[in-house]
């Protein structure tokens, strides 16, 4: 037996509920379970419960035996004391909550269906980490797409995490969070780190205020990130240089060592000189990116300023000192449209949520649904479906579903798993 399976027979109340009992023959009548919290506190919230006649309000948590209560130490931890019924697959020991109260138990051994679970086991075994694999396509179209849409609000808020988190840190500095969010995206996996410090250290006041002279731009960002430390002989480098000890005398900067950037195993149009030149050349051209967001500016709109063009020396080079053929210095079409799906939707859905204000969330969605789906080994796991992969408001909903979900094998937490096995 799994927590997992109890808390979907308690949610979906699958068993016997004549004469139910508590372990101490207390009569129990269930009139709502709770709503599934799947945060950090009880199991079920908001249930309502009469235990003997007694008409309770308050939360459910769930066990495989009784005495996991104690092992998880919720006798100590006040978040707990609202619990209203104690429910486990069967009992072994008394429990008390922070105040010394009994709670009431209720052992689910003997009143549930067995052959459903092991039904439920032999679903799991099937399919890889697919077990639904073939049989979605026995379900309505409808129980699909409001998945994928739970999943997508799902995806939204895991994305929105970070920003929330840099909230609290900027004091509410939505403008500086964005900025932030932006240097680590483009800094991808290998430079986030890096490229969150550089924000950190060259704020958007600044890029503002100088953002009518590209080159000076691009020297604070690059003698920021410690990428002017050595002399080299390169013309360009050289100026850029001197312009960066001017700057930092006049702003007291701090810079970083230079030592912190990643380079190798990159495709040289992902090195970081490229992307902290592309910076530069975003604001450059449109000085106050949050307010795109504020104005919910239509996605041309969006990929004009974000393909905006680095000074020359980047359309011969991806890093000082070593020249190259010659290629676009700009952001590409897949990398844009990565910058929408990854940074402006979720801050936009997040900023919408923080105001209360759904145009904003609504807004996040229709920047996904204009741009299309990523295609991936992922995405293709899911042809199945049969709904296909058009825009990547679907894409991303399909992502959120196999990483969330379906490679935890977390099928009862899923409609689609939860309809196939009540089929």
């Amino acid at each position: 037996m799994t927590e997992d399976y109890l808390h979907y027979i308690w949610k979906f109340q699958k068993f016997d509920h004549r004469n139910l009992k508590t372990i101490h023959a207390e009569i129990v009548e269930v009139k709502k379970p709770g709503t599934h919290n799947h945060d950090s506190g009880p199991d079920f919230n908001e249930a309502n419960i009469y235990v003997d006649g007694t008409e309770w309000f308050g939360s459910v948590e769930i066990h495989i035996q009784t005495s996991d209560w104690a092992k998880h130490k919720h006798q100590d931890d006040r978040n707990y004391n609202n619990v209203i019924l104690h429910v486990v697959y069967e009992h072994d020991q008394e429990i008390y909550n922070q105040n010394g109260e009994t709670i009431p138990t209720i052992a689910l051994k003997e009143i549930i269906d067995h052959n459903a679970y092991f039904s439920y086991e032999r679903f799991l075994q099937k399919g890889g980490d697919r077990p639904c694999y073939n049989k979605v396509k026995n379900l309505p179209k409808l129980r699909i797409v409001s998945t994928l849409d739970e999943m997508l609000v799902n995806r939204m808020m895991r994305k929105s995490q970070f920003i929330q988190d840099m909230l609290l840190r900027t004091n509410q500095d939505w403008e500086q969070v964005f900025h932030q969010l932006l240097f680590k995206y483009l800094g991808m996996k290998v430079n986030d780190i890096p490229m969150l410090d550089l924000a950190q250290r060259t704020s958007y006041v600044l890029l503002q205020k100088n953002a009518d002279d590209l080159f000076r731009l691009e020297a604070m960002l690059f003698g920021q990130a410690g990428m002017l430390n050595e002399v080299i002989l390169d013309e360009y480098h050289q100026k850029l240089r001197s312009e960066y000890l001017f700057q930092k005398q006049k702003h007291q900067f701090q810079s970083m060592t230079g030592a912190e950037w990643k380079f190798s195993r990159m495709r040289p149009p992902n090195f970081p000189t490229l992307r902290i030149a592309q910076i530069a050349a975003i604001y450059s051209s449109y000085q106050n990116l949050f307010q795109l967001i504020r104005d919910k500016a239509p996605v041309r709109h969006l990929q004009l300023v974000f393909s905006a063009e680095p000074s020359e020396y980047w359309t011969t080079h991806y890093s000082f000192n070593s020249e190259s053929r010659g290629h676009k210095g700009n952001l590409g079409k897949v990398a844009l449209q990565n910058i929408i799906i990854n940074v402006i939707a979720p801050f936009a859905f997040y900023y919408g949520r923080s105001i209360g204000d759904e145009s904003f969330e609504d807004y996040a969605f229709l920047l996904l649904e204009s741009i299309p789906g990523e295609d991936n080994k992922i995405t293709r796991k899911y042809e199945d479906f049969q709904i296909g992969v058009i825009s990547a408001k679907d894409s991303q909903s399909l992502i959120q579903l196999h990483d969330q979900l379906c490679e935890k094998k977390r099928c009862l937490n899923c409609k689609i798993g939860v309809s196939l096995l009540q089929s």
